[in-house]
């Protein structure tokens, strides 16, 4: 029978439907994983009735047959062949181990140190022997198959079946010799769900039925698939009378086992035939006996996976196709792999299957809707690193993977995370390879599927009960899941104590993975744990002071237990079990002094984070001491106010404080200790009072207290506790009454004499008036409108007007901090405090009319923040504004004028303040251009700038002169008219014209005239920059122009306007003249001349007279170009004919620089002219050859280097010699 059409996966997660739900106790049953497991003792691994003692652990040997490979093998370098090939007739090829995966760049971490070993793999000695044995006594075969139920079932290569029961003890032997000399080797193998009943499948394609009871051969099938193909795969359904098979044509069928009269039947169905599309995989959905009435099992789906695509099938009611998904692009060699386990989300069970082909898992949940129909969701995938040739639920949350390297990987589902990878090639496992190429049968199977069958081992592994059986050549190997308590143990036999207890808290606190072992609510699996965490902690102490190096320096004995101690403590608070630190541990600690002083620093960080605070009288006592003597004072002090007082010596630590001035802590031990809040003010008053009073400097540690205590104080007043933390709340009233009452008291409890009144207020205003003023507004704004409040307010303010209006001994700033407190306190709108007038009259004299002119700044500052805190209304306005201009407070005028609107006004505030002069220009700007001042406030300011412009230009002309081009630019000429100052004036244009002066608005439109007004005073005030200048300036005439630079003889300058012009000759008439006058200078002999510079000037005029011939020669004729370099030529050599030696000290610069005109000129110059012109020179034609030999030679060599880059080798030139004459011949061309 074919499949029913396809049907496409569900792409979006559909509507829950609703689900089977268990109960509670079934809930919890499946998520904790509660698997029927092969009894311990049955396969020679030890019962545990009673768990070993952490002695016994540690001190045992490790005898397990098992291999923990904890480093990755892959990481070193080893060049060996296949691990993996073993000799042996039943076994595939022994090429079958992938090496494609090292290729692959990720790698996952080592996730030993982070869950301990979580999985067991031991031998089965029992099985394993009789298997060997059963290969030489009844010549069995190797073995090829295994099925794991209550009993194990190995198939051999010669047909026999070996079934062992729980103890591995040999219950029976079914099948013989000759019969598998005709069926073949058994290659697939089932036990049904009550262990009745197993079906063999054979490798030349028959199927038998055993009776596990009676060993009795119930059925023998040989025509339930077609002949010539391997049995692949045999499964029994939940349904006992139905299993399903597969074989090496990629055929699916459905068996269905009846018994008619006596007679046992078993019709076959095709449900997927090879020829569709070979299936190589079939995984029926088995349900636990807890969730067989789920009401998806009525359906009994089955999973398919063929080499393109996966099925999902119904066989019940009717054969239905409920899913199909394809793989996509795959490797071609890589195994299909499929597997089914029931899951809880959401609080309902559902089945999941978990299908993959090489490196990616996918994840489908199943669930059937009120309608019957099955929805199926895709879930998260899984991306590995490695090929798979196995997949293994182990319980709803954990998985075991088997790569293609025969390493196995245990996986967590929900989070990915890979907990363990250990190596099994020591199993030597077996592989299907020759019943997927189907050899007994001669081997007729397709290419696809005989590759696939290279790494397949589908029938060498079997799961039950939460226990993975591994089929070897010679062995059989049960993986299992460690305990909890075995996780842990395995660590301390490795002595990793730490290890152990970060695993150990872990199931604590409910976050590790793969958790087997523990039962019942969460309480009591915490209390569990807590007692063998608590046995580790115990052992982790005794090993620590045992293992403690005896010899050699301090430093490495405190290293020791720096390492170790601190995780005690750690471990020990996070259990809250302060009892055990503080007695049994530190008792043993305090066995090792080091010890004992680390474990007291360990405490300090969890004191001061609030996670301990009550210790043992004891322990702190000896903390103190230990502290104390390793002066670490400020950590004592910072420990103490963490601590619960009633774990403290009160006396001792009163004493202490106050003998280390420990104040914070002393402060603390007082109030929360004995609830005193005065004695701590007491005795910080008598430490900064005296030197106050005697208008002495405090001492840093002095004024360290007196911040203390307004600090101290401020807290009190406000409820707080000092240093942190609240006072309880029905101390709060008593303690702002005790705290007030004392501040005013007038005089102190132990004063002299002759001591002034209320002298806490007093030395408190002396030390910090302002800060102590703030701690008064704040406990003002805290008062509610009662009685007494007020009474306290209006007290204070009475005492501080008393103390400070009536002494002499404070300063401005400290009085101005008084009044602008009540002017504060005075401008609130629920104000009940009277202050009189007159003392604010009293103030203003005082403020405005010192005695000397000491503290301007200062009292101008009091001044102003008194009247923006509100103390304007204490003042008549016109009096302070007379009173401020003859103080000459500028910003208090300022204050005033703006209030008045007068913003004209405040212009001469700003010019007439030295301080802040420069401020005005921002200040003309801001009015003018800002919204939200009327037209006639703008007005009157504009007017008001425009009277005192010439003192805004001597302020700052560049300002100055971006505040006109804005506001201004219309006014300009009268400004400069007006100017009288000339310089000014030259200031004023520059800034205005020279765009590298900042003006960042744009470019002014002055009449030309202006502009030739500021280059005529440029070329008096800096002549230096007027070339510069022109080269930027653009609106000015040329004619008047170049008459001003031609009046002030700037001779570049004029040539430049010439050039402009056009005038090139005139230009070089204007250069060519400077530098005949600077080598004038040169040849007048006159030592007083500074030669070096000079020479200079003249080089600077020739390289600009160069610059300028060569620029226009390309546009002139051949008889411009020589009026413009034969002159500079002239020029140039004229002084060498007049000095008259050529030993001349400046000879040699002058020939360097004719050098320079002589090569310059060659590119425009015909080489022969340029001869014939030096030769027909009248002091040359006369003069011997050579004076010019040098010269002639130096413009020859140059011409001919020229010449070889242009045209390759030079013309010849051939100079001939007649007595005193010279004569030139070309020989090959005529120079161009």
């Amino acid at each position: 029978m074919e499949a029913a059409p396809e049907t496409g996966v569900e792409p979006e997660p559909c509507p829950e439907p609703p689900a089977h739900r268990l109960s509670v106790a079934e809930l919890d049953r499946e998520l904790d994983s509660r698997s029927e497991l092969i009894d311990d003792k049955e396969f020679d691994i030890p019962q545990v009735d009673t768990p070993p003692t952490l002695e016994s652990i540690l001190n045992e040997t490790d005898d397990e047959e098992e291999s923990f490979i904890l480093e990755d093998p892959f990481l070193l370098n080893i060049d060996n062949t296949d691990a993996h090939s073993y000799d042996t007739s039943s076994v595939a090829s022994s090429d079958s181990g992938d090496r494609t995966h090292l290729k692959r760049k990720k790698r996952l971490p080592d996730p030993l140190s982070l869950h301990g070993s979580v999985i067991r793999l031991s031998l089965l000695k029992g099985i394993s022997a009789q298997i060997v044995s059963a290969a030489d006594k009844v010549d069995a075969g190797l073995p090829t198959a295994i099925a794991a139920s209550n009993l194990i079932a190995v198939g051999t290569s010669h047909g026999l079946a070996l079934i062992f029961d729980q103890n591995q003890a040999l219950r029976l032997c079914l099948g013989s010799t000759a019969v598998g000399a005709q069926y073949g080797a058994i290659s697939a193998l089932s036990i049904n769900n009550d262990c009745s009943r197993l079906l063999c499948g054979f490798a030349k394609g028959q199927i038998t039925m055993w009776d596990l009871a009676s060993g009795k051969l119930l059925r023998s099938i040989t025509d339930a698939h077609p002949p010539g193909t391997a049995i692949l795969h045999i499964k029994f359904t939940d349904d006992p009378t139905l299993a399903i098979c597969n074989d090496s044509g990629g055929s699916v069928f459905e068996l269905s086992f009846k018994r008619v009269m006596g007679v046992r039947t078993c019709e076959s169905r095709c449900l997927f035939s090879g020829s569709k599309g070979e299936v190589c995989c079939i995984e029926p959905l088995h349900a636990k006996v807890e969730l067989r009435d789920h009401p998806i099992t009525q359906y009994s789906l089955l999973a398919m996976a063929s080499l393109t695509k996966i099925l999902v099938i119904g066989l019940k009611p009717s054969l239905k196709v409920w899913m199909t998904f394809p793989y996509g692009r795959m490797d071609p060699s890589s195994v299909p792999l499929l597997a089914w386990h029931f899951v809880a989300v959401q609080n309902s069970v559902n089945p999941m299957l978990a299908f993959c082909r090489g490196d990616v898992v996918h994840f489908l949940l199943v669930k059937r809707d009120d309608t019957g129909a099955i929805h199926v969701t895709k879930q998260r995938q899984l991306h590995l690193h490695y090929d798979l040739i196995n997949f293994t639920w182990i319980n709803s949350r954990t998985a075991v993977l088997l790569d293609s390297v025969e390493k196995l990987h245990v996986i967590d589902r929900q989070t990915q995370e890979e907990l363990e990878t250990i190596e099994i090639s020591e199993v030597q496992l077996v592989y299907n390879s020759s019943h997927f190429k189907s050899l007994a049968t001669g081997g007729n199977v397709s290419e696809a599927l005989a590759l696939v069958g290279e790494k397949a081992c589908y029938q060498s592994i079997s799961s039950c009960g939460g226990q993975i059986f591994y089929l070897g050549t010679k062995s059989v190997h049960v993986m299992t899941l460690r305990s909890w308590r075995e996780r842990v143990d395995h660590l301390l036999k490795q002595e990793r104590l730490t290890d152990a207890l970060a695993l150990a808290w872990s199931f604590y606190e409910g976050k590790a993975k793969a958790v087997v072992g523990l039962s019942g609510d969460s309480s009591k699996r915490k209390a569990v744990i807590a007692d063998r965490m608590v046995e580790i902690l115990l052992h982790y102490a005794d090993r620590t002071l045992k293992k403690c190096p005896d010899q050699g320096k301090i430093q490495v004995m405190e290293q020791h237990f720096q390492d170790v101690v601190p995780v005690i403590v750690d471990y020990c608070l996070l259990l809250q079990r302060t009892d055990l630190l503080f007695n049994q541990i530190y008792d043993k600690m305090s066995e090792n002094s080091v010890a004992k002083g680390i474990f007291l620093e360990c405490l300090e960080p969890y004191i001061l984070s609030d996670k301990l605070m009550g210790i043992t009288p004891q322990v702190m006592k000896d903390l103190l001491l230990h502290f104390q003597d390793k002066n670490r004072l400020e950590n004592l002090e910072a420990c103490i106010v963490h601590m619960d007082i009633t774990s403290l010596d009160i006396q001792q630590v009163v004493l202490l404080c106050w003998e280390k001035h420990l104040y914070d802590a002393m402060i603390y031990v007082y109030n929360s200790g004995m609830n005193d809040f005065i004695s701590p003010m007491e005795k910080l008053f008598k430490v900064i009072a005296p030197p106050l009073n005697a208008g002495k400097s405090l001492t840093d540690e002095q004024v360290v207290m007196g911040n203390k205590l307004l600090v101290y104080i401020s807290c009190c007043l406000a409820g707080r506790a000092y240093p942190l933390g609240d006072i309880p709340e029905d101390l709060v009233p008593l303690v702002k009454n005790q705290v007030f009452e004392f501040l005013i008291r007038l005089h102190s409890a132990e004063g002299s004499v002759d001591e002034e009144v209320y002298p806490y207020v007093r030395t408190l205003l002396h030390f910090d008036t302002r800060e102590f003023l703030n701690v008064l507004a704040l406990t003002f704004e805290d008062f509610k409108n009662d009685k007494q409040a007020v009474e306290y307010q209006q007290r204070i303010v009475d005492i501080l007007l008393k103390v400070m209006v009536e002494n002499s001994d404070f300063t401005p700033s400290q009085v101005g901090c008084l009044f602008t407190f009540l002017a504060r306190q005075l401008a609130k709108p629920n104000n009940t405090l009277f202050v009189n007038r007159t003392l604010f009259d009293q103030v203003l004299e005082f403020l405005c009319s010192p005695d000397d002119d000491s503290r301007h700044s200062e009292r101008q500052q009091v001044l102003l923040e008194l009247l923006q805190a509100g103390g304007i209304v204490q003042f008549e306005e016109s009096r302070l504004i007379q009173m401020a201009e003859k103080a000459e407070f500028y910003q208090i005028c300022e204050f005033m004028y703006e209030r008045e609107l007068r913003y004209d006004k405040i212009i001469g505030c700003y010019l007439r303040d030295p301080v802040r002069k420069e401020e005005v220009f921002n200040y003309i700007h801001n009015i003018l251009s800002m919204p939200g001042y009327s037209a006639e406030e703008k007005q009157s300011v504009w007017q008001e700038a425009l009277e005192h412009i010439e003192e805004l230009l001597l302020l700052s002309p560049c300002k100055a002169a971006d505040l006109v081009a804005i506001h201004f630019s219309e006014q300009i000429e009268s400004i400069i008219t007006n100017l009288q100052d000339q310089f000014l004036l030259f200031q004023f244009l520059r800034s205005l014209l020279d765009p590298r002066e900042g003006i960042n608005q744009d470019p002014i439109h002055l009449p030309p005239c202006i502009t030739e007004q500021f280059i005529e005073l440029l070329c008096q005030y800096s002549p230096d920059q007027v070339l510069e200048m022109l080269k930027v300036l653009e609106c000015c005439r040329l004619e008047e122009t170049i008459q001003i630079t031609q009046k002030h003889q700037l001779h570049e300058a004029s040539s430049y306007l010439l050039e402009k012009k056009g005038d090139i000759h005139g230009a070089f008439l204007v250069m060519l003249e400077r530098l005949q006058s600077k080598l004038l200078m040169l040849t007048q002999d006159d030592e007083s001349l500074a030669e070096l510079p000079l020479l200079e000037d003249i080089e600077d005029i020739l390289m600009k007279t160069i610059a300028l011939c060569q620029r226009h020669s390309h546009n002139l004729d051949q008889q411009e170009r020589e009026a413009l370099w034969f002159p500079l030529l002239e020029a140039m050599m004229s002084p060498q004919k007049l000095s008259g030696s050529s030993q001349c000290r400046y000879s040699e610069s002058l020939k360097s620089l004719t050098m320079q005109v002589l090569n310059n000129m060659a590119a425009f110059i015909a080489l022969p002219s340029i001869l014939q012109r030096i030769l027909q020179d009248p002091v040359y034609g006369k003069g011997k050859l050579g004076e010019i030999q040098g010269l002639v030679l130096g413009m020859l060599d140059t011409f001919n280097y020229e010449q070889r880059k242009v045209n390759g080798p030079a013309s010849d030139y051939i100079f001939v010699t007649r007595g005193r004459g010279m004569s030139l011949c070309c020989s090959q061309r005529d120079c161009k």
